[in-house]
């Protein structure tokens, strides 16, 4: 059963759990432009004396594009029933596939965003981007540049503070 607000301690270890078995979604983008893109790097935390989830959004993305726009973007919890829409959404590019027609997942207003939550999920994220960096070379040691950027595909780490976080109880 949906709960209208969580707390961070109900929704952490089920939120890593999920960060260890796979992958979560990002949900970018409103009205017209929307998008799903899976992620598998991520963090949850206090910084700045906010609950901030941070998510690392490569520049090439479709994503990267509309959180620029937006400044917002949901982090969504899937359950274990929508593996084959996870592989879709980590495979194509919003550009040029329209994921929530595809997967056939629900895109919802968020509560307190313009960007969409995933109905289908079990747990949602409303995040407004407070703050963000660049990965770069010289910021990165010679074992993340070899293993995590082998072409030059830097992320943008953007930490959104987190509005609400609501769903299901894990």
């Amino acid at each position: 059963m949906k709960k209208d607000e969580l707390s961070l301690s109900d929704v952490f270890k089920c939120t890593y759990d999920k960060f260890d078995n796979g992958v979560l979604l990002v949900s970018a983008g409103s009205d017209g432009r929307k998008n799903i893109m899976t992620i598998g790097w991520g963090l949850i935390g206090i910084l700045w004396r906010e609950p901030v989830f941070m998510v690392a959004v490569r520049d090439s993305r479709y994503t990267h594009e509309l959180i620029e726009e937006t400044n917002e973007f949901t982090v969504n919890i899937p359950g274990d029933d929508i593996g084959e829409a996870i592989k879709l959404c980590g495979s194509v590019s919003g550009r040029d596939h329209d994921k929530f027609k595809e997967t056939s997942l629900t895109a919802v207003a968020g509560k307190n965003v313009q960007v969409p939550i995933i109905s289908e999920c079990l747990l949602h994220f409303e995040c407004k981007v407070i703050g963000k960096t660049q990965a770069t070379p010289e910021k990165l040691s010679e074992e993340v540049l070899q293993s995590c950027y082998p072409r030059d595909d830097f992320h943008t780490l953007y930490y959104g503070k987190i509005l609400s976080v609501y769903g299901e109880e894990c």
